[in-house]
């Protein structure tokens, strides 16, 4: 695919390095040239301009290009660079909208502006705190077909007792309808056989109906039930975006932000939870507001080095469970180490949506890419296929199939049933296939195959 990404900041940089290394065109445009040097490593085209001017975009190849993504910092000024794209050219437009004013609009934005796609990084990051928050027990919880399935990562420590078991053994033990599809060991991702053992500090992914994950859970002994209250450090906009979410859970919200200002404009927008003006760093103030007796902490400071301090202080000072909001991508592998709890990245968050979006147009109508996740601090992949036509991937059962190594196939839905395939099971049109791999680039179903 020809494509077009305005805005050269984190989200655009790592677009731009995935969508070249899946051997898409891609021209990056900025204002900013020392942004565009950013680039020196990507095979990418740069052009220093305005991305809102139709020249510029002209000069891009708009009139040629099949995707233009505007993710600059303003959400009006990407709205109107897609206006202006889909006007000059012919190409899918997707735009970063991140206002809460906008978030009762965006069904209305997308169909007027005729808009492929609207992302919305603060949002999806609440979302999927609130995930967490929900079964504080994982790190990460992503959801497949609606919801009716789940990918849990968590890490394996004393309490759960599971040290020394297989895969196999697991399975045969608990027998709860839940599959191991992923092992993070001293920095290599395994995609774990029946004979695999399983060991205290590994951090491991499975994937289940929801009830059948709340079941092995208990099984082994382990609490899943959603915290009830939450303190929130920072009043970002996703805090606001959060707090609501949370209050609709009937979980009690407190924010602690600085700025008076901000203060007073989220008490009003989100009147249900307890804001308070003051230093979220500051110990005695978090003290006084009962830290030792939080459930939850969300840390979202507007600095990721305060963010990872805060966290772990919290998690020597509370029992809570601790979310740490990290902006640069290029500390995943610094920080893998420290404890911060659940780390949360809303670039990779929109960068995963718009990748999705780029891989399921790009594939044909065979089978389509629904849902697409990085886990395994971004050293694996989880996707979602929904199954159009008969190909080659139907016509032969699993065990017939020669998959490429480093796969596994987790689950396939069918008529709302959620099957756990085994080898004499064959994938069907209509069917979602759930797939988990460390082979990057699958665009389609049949990319399975060797």
């Amino acid at each position: 695919m020809n494509i077009i990404i305005i805005g050269c900041g984190n989200v655009g940089i790592t677009l731009a390095r995935i969508l070249t290394e899946e051997k898409h065109n891609v021209v990056m445009i900025d204002k900013n040239p020392a942004k565009l040097s950013r680039m020196e490593d990507i095979d990418a085209l740069s052009l220093c301009g305005n991305g809102a001017s139709v020249a510029v975009q002209k000069e891009a190849g708009v009139e040629t290009a099949d995707l233009l993504i505007a993710i600059t910092d303003s959400d009006e000024v990407n709205l109107l660079c897609c206006l202006i794209a889909g006007k000059t050219g012919n190409c899918h437009t997707i735009a970063r909208v991140r206002d809460p004013i906008y978030n009762g609009e965006i069904g209305f934005i997308r169909e007027k502006l005729g808009l492929s796609m609207i992302v919305n990084p603060e949002m999806s990051a609440a979302r999927e705190i609130s995930r967490i928050l929900r079964f504080p027990l994982a790190d990460e919880v992503e959801t497949f077909a609606g919801g009716r399935v789940e990918l849990i990562k968590f890490k394996m420590t004393q309490d759960l007792h599971l040290n020394g078991y297989t895969v196999r053994e697991l399975d045969e033990k608990y027998k709860a309808g839940v599959l191991i599809t992923g092992v993070l060991r001293d920095g290599q991702v395994t995609i774990p056989g029946g004979s695999f053992k399983l060991l205290d500090g590994d951090v491991v992914t499975i994937l289940a109906a929801p009830k059948n994950s709340q079941s092995f859970f208990k099984k082994v002994g382990v609490n899943t039930h959603q915290v009830k209250n939450t303190m929130i450090l920072g009043g970002s906009r996703i805090a606001e975006y959060l707090s609501q979410m949370l209050l609709d859970m009937k979980i009690s919200v407190k924010i602690i932000e600085q700025k008076n200002e901000r203060c007073l404009e989220l008490s009003e927008r989100v009147g249900g939870a307890l804001v308070l003006c003051g230093n979220a760093t500051d110990r005695q103030l978090l003290s006084a507001e009962g830290l030792e007796a939080a459930e939850s902490v969300v840390s979202l400071l507007g600095v990721d080095e305060e963010n990872m301090i805060m966290s772990l202080y919290i998690q020597e000072n509370s029992k809570a469970k601790v979310v740490t909001r990290i902006q640069h991508l290029e500390l995943g592998e610094m920080i893998g180490k420290l404890d911060l709890g659940s780390v949360i990245y809303p670039k990779q968050i929109t960068a995963d949506r718009i990748l999705q979006f780029v891989r399921s147009t790009s594939a044909g109508m065979g089978s389509e890419v629904e849902r697409l996740f990085h886990i395994m601090d971004g050293k694996a992949e989880a996707l979602e296929f929904f199954v159009k036509e008969e190909s080659e991937v139907t016509l032969n059962t699993l065990m017939e199939l020669k998959l490429k190594k480093d796969l596994l196939i987790g689950c396939i839905i069918r008529d709302e049933k959620i099957l756990i395939p085994r080898g004499q099971d064959r994938i069907r049109k209509g069917d979602r296939v759930i797939v988990v791999t460390t082979n990057t680039g699958l665009r389609a179903l049949k990319d399975i195959v060797r």
